[in-house]
């Protein structure tokens, strides 16, 4: 159901273009293709472009609802749950999420007295892919859904260069390289 069939959108709902990141507002009426449903979000091809749709609005795709877990419900550390987010991250074009693919170098939390700081550093699979803005805006917005976070840094780095070593072997087995 996913490839090749078009569907019209039964509400307005909101979605972030692919790759930039800007938000835009996908019309009643709107002749869709859904490319993938990953991360409890839908991308689909609309006017033209790329653009996610956040999994609670999956109904306005005729789709199932894709419910974000309450992060704030989870048992755990800070760094935990902002690990956990982090593989509900995927790239657009890779059916696999950034953490597997081997995008993320380093998670820092840093601990003030009523607020933490969450600061990520992360590369692409190239220097010249587009994907990033989208998947900085995609990684913000969920890491502030955690309620002690109050910052949400990341920051885009290409040294070390990304390499297919980097992958975990669950990756490698996803895109049949293993």
């Amino acid at each position: 159901m996913l490839k090749n069939d078009t569907i019209e959108v039964t509400r307005e709902c909101e979605a972030m273009l692919i790759p930039s990141g800007v938000k835009v507002t996908i019309q009643k009426g709107s002749l869709v293709m859904i490319t993938q449903a990953l991360g409890n979000s839908y991308t689909v091809y609309v006017n033209g472009n790329l653009a996610r749709v956040a999994g609670k609005d999956g109904d306005a795709l005729g789709m199932v609802i894709l419910d974000e877990p309450d992060v704030n419900e989870m048992v755990g550390t800070t760094e935990d749950k902002v690990w956990e987010l982090l593989k509900t991250c995927f790239d657009p074009e890779i059916p696999v999420n950034i953490v597997d693919l081997g995008l993320v170098y380093e998670c820092k939390i840093s601990e003030g007295e009523s607020e933490q700081e969450v600061e990520i550093k992360m590369t692409l699979t190239a220097p010249g892919c587009g994907m990033g803005p989208v998947l900085v805006a995609d990684i913000e917005q969920k890491i502030h859904a955690i309620s002690e976070v109050k910052t949400v840094k990341v920051d885009l780095v290409f040294d070390p260069p990304w390499n297919r070593s980097m992958m975990s072997d669950v990756a490698k087995l996803q895109l049949g390289m293993l």
